[in-house]
């Protein structure tokens, strides 16, 4: 038995096992676009922490921000007493944010918390209960986050009741049949038949649903969106967590469309792989809690404020929401080749560096094929490459690579998951013509 191996025998004995593991693997290190398990092997990482490290593994300017922070502060609460750095970060951010007018920013430190956040404040400026968010949303696993959660299995189980005044609209996904239009008439039924607009405090949403298969919201939506909120009074919040900090080629994917949001709720790649969360929005938006209303123990902790700050630094300098963009171009046009050769790539979709492409049995049934998927997975980690999948069904294989990943690795990286896919498929169908030749499947 080696390392990783036993680690995984001992995590099965000690964690409860609702804590999936994608990969049975020891991470020990990482540096830029690379991981290295307990047996000195190499993998290129296509998941980034599922989006967190947009700047790479250890990014000598992060990690030597955070050391030189650790030497002088490391606690105190910022409602306790407050430290310049976090002052400093709101600030930067107040003056990036697409939000109009003065902005003001809290820190959290999960997802999760900026979600709720997002949410008490916009009850409190608007007077009002309730949320509408999407079908295929992801916002966390918290009781209103997997309230505001838009898919079942795995997140929902039975783990209800769920948080009241919670409505779901569908998301559009044209590749399953809810275009634009329809996704926009379902939302004025809803108003019309479930809640009344007025009632409504705000409308949430991720511009490019992540957990749900990266299916990027349409510019034309996100318009009519925000027309209809701002008619009825309802407060827009735009969920980045996943979305933000270069990973679509804008600081925030919401910018792709031209749309300002009352509030934005973002994490993740917002300080390096460090917990990090912030709520930004309207500075009468955001005032509305009164003192004490806001807060969290760790929030806006001091090491990860210090590493946030240099996050901000190398996406300036190093450029990498450009990058960003050229990744994605490269991994659309792999992954859009090889549909043309696999009829078992049903769609290749996304927006910038944020690219996934959803498995199917065959291009006509277009029925998921989650097994095909797992395979393929399997087949790339064995040959030295980590991704995730995604999606409703869990038949999408998506792309988060830290933007730092050079042409080379990523050619390679991406032949790698190619490959497997393609293998996975001619597996998959020697079962089937197997099937068929013993009479078990006609």
């Amino acid at each position: 038995m080696n390392r990783s191996e036993a680690l995984l025998e001992a995590t099965r004995r000690n964690v409860p096992r609702g804590l999936a593991i994608a990969h049975p693997i020891a991470v020990v290190s990482g540096q830029g676009a690379t991981l290295w398990d307990a047996e000195g092997r190499a993998y290129t990482d296509l998941i980034g922490g599922i989006g967190v490290l947009n700047v790479g593994h250890a990014h000598p300017r992060v990690m030597q921000a955070a050391k030189a922070q650790m030497e002088r502060l490391t606690h105190t609460s910022f409602q306790v007493a407050m430290y310049e750095g976090y002052v400093r970060l709101a600030e930067r951010l107040n003056g990036l944010v697409p939000i109009d007018g003065p902005a003001k920013t809290a820190f959290f430190t999960t997802g999760a918390e900026a979600v709720e956040n997002a949410v008490k404040i916009a009850r409190a400026f608007t007077g009002r209960p309730a949320i509408v968010a999407f079908t295929a949303a992801f916002h966390g696993r918290t009781l209103l986050g997997m309230s505001l959660t838009g898919k079942a299995r795995p997140y929902k189980q039975n783990f209800g009741p769920f948080a009241p005044a919670v409505h779901h609209a569908p998301f559009p996904y044209p590749y399953r049949g809810t275009d634009e239009a329809t996704a926009l008439r379902a939302l004025e039924e809803l108003f019309a038949t479930q809640v009344a607009p007025d009632q409504v405090a705000a409308v949430i949403f991720e511009p490019v649903a992540g957990e749900g298969g990266f299916l990027p919201m349409p510019p034309g939506f996100l318009k009519a969106l925000r027309e209809m909120t701002a008619e009825y009074g309802i407060l827009l919040i735009d969920d980045e967590i996943q979305t933000g900090f270069g990973r679509t080629g804008k600081l925030f994917a919401i910018e792709h469309a031209d749309v300002r949001p009352d509030l934005i709720a973002s994490a993740k790649s917002l300080a390096g792989g460090f917990p990090l969360s912030a709520v930004s929005g309207r500075a009468e938006v955001m005032d509305a809690p009164k003192p004490g209303g806001l807060g969290g123990t760790y929030g806006g902790n001091p090491v990860a404020v210090a590493a946030a700050l240099a996050v901000l630094d190398v996406l300036e300098e190093e450029r990498l929401l450009e990058r960003s963009l050229a990744i994605g171009e490269r991994i659309r046009e792999r992954f859009c080749s090889a549909q043309a050769e696999l009829d078992v790539i049903g769609e290749v979709r996304g927006l910038g560096g944020m690219v996934a492409m959803e498995l199917v049995t065959d291009a006509v049934s277009r029925s998921p094929a989650g097994a095909l998927t797992d395979d393929a997975l399997r087949r790339a980690r064995e040959a030295g490459v980590l991704a995730l999948k995604a999606g409703m069904h869990g038949n999408v294989i998506r792309v988060l690579v830290p933007l730092v990943v050079d042409d080379a690795q990523l050619d390679h990286a991406l032949d790698v998951l190619l490959g497997a896919v393609r293998d996975a498929a001619r597996a998959a169908e020697r079962v089937r013509l197997d099937a068929v030749a013993t009479g078990v499947a006609t």
